[in-house]
């Protein structure tokens, strides 16, 4: 993991290039361009606001915002994880050519929707304050979970851009699987709806992402810190696994020119 975090650090300057290249490329040629940054969470927000408030209704205090406090971190990891996983599969023209860092690959991906993940929070806030919830100091533990979160997706994203170079049907999969680990996570419900405690710890156990939502519910729409507990462990669990993924990356790296 330090040689991957070296080489990162390394190819800094190509890695941001990449990034800004993403995030132009974007929306090349729609007549919205950028603006589809907002869009995109905005109009799924909209429909599961329709669905949850109108034909099945929800008790929940200014349910947008409790909603979008968990969807916009949500679409961060679900399109990272979506696209992380072809992102060395599809880039043969970058790998065959020149000795190119296969690494920076998964990791532009990521970072790049970190960006509109970050983009958007203005959003969120608003909409936020449109409901008289403001921010409180308790937002200086959302770099924090931010940090954790991306240590967490970029290790999913290395682990799944090697296999898929191989197993090219990893990629669909992936996309099948996001979905239902999407209504397993409290996104569109608090996680304290969940009664039974057995329920709830094997959820905890099985499912990061309830730590990761409970965590920016807790700081944006809760107004308290996350719970410490489940979140460090989160932590040493996002090290531990990036490790183990950027050994399987390094032992796959020599491959993949060849085996795409």
């Amino acid at each position: 993991m330090i040689r991957l975090v070296r080489e990162l650090y390394q190819y800094r300057g190509l890695l941001l290039s990449l990034v800004q290249r993403e995030l132009k490329a974007r929306y090349r040629g729609s007549f919205l361009g950028f603006l589809w940054t907002f869009l995109n969470p905005t109009l799924h927000m909209l429909v599961y606001v329709l669905l949850f408030t109108v034909v099945m209704r929800q008790n929940i205090p200014n349910f947008p915002f409790f909603m979008f406090t968990g969807l916009l971190p949500w679409i961060w990891f679900s399109t990272s994880l979506a696209s992380g996983a072809s992102s060395i599969s599809d880039r043969r023209d970058l790998l065959t050519k020149v000795r190119f860092p296969a690494q920076v690959l998964p990791t532009t991906v990521v970072v790049t929707n970190l960006c509109n993940f970050v983009l958007s929070l203005p959003l969120m806030l608003g909409l936020g304050m449109a409901y008289g919830q403001w921010p409180t100091w308790h937002v200086v533990m959302f770099p924090v979970v931010v940090l954790i979160q991306l240590t967490f997706t970029l290790a999913l994203a290395y682990i799944l851009a090697a296999i898929n170079v191989t197993f090219r049907d990893l990629q669909h999969i992936v996309s099948n699987l996001l979905t239902l680990w999407f209504f397993a996570s409290p996104v569109l419900y608090p996680f304290s709806t969940i009664q039974d405690e057995q329920a709830r710890m094997l959820m905890t156990a099985l499912n990061p992402m309830v730590s990761f939502m409970s965590s920016y519910q807790a700081i944006f729409y809760e107004h308290r810190f996350p719970d410490a507990g489940p979140l460090m462990a989160l932590a040493a669990i996002s090290v531990v696994l990036l490790w183990g993924a950027s050994s399987i990356f390094e032992s796959r790296r020599e491959e993949f020119a060849e085996s795409i």
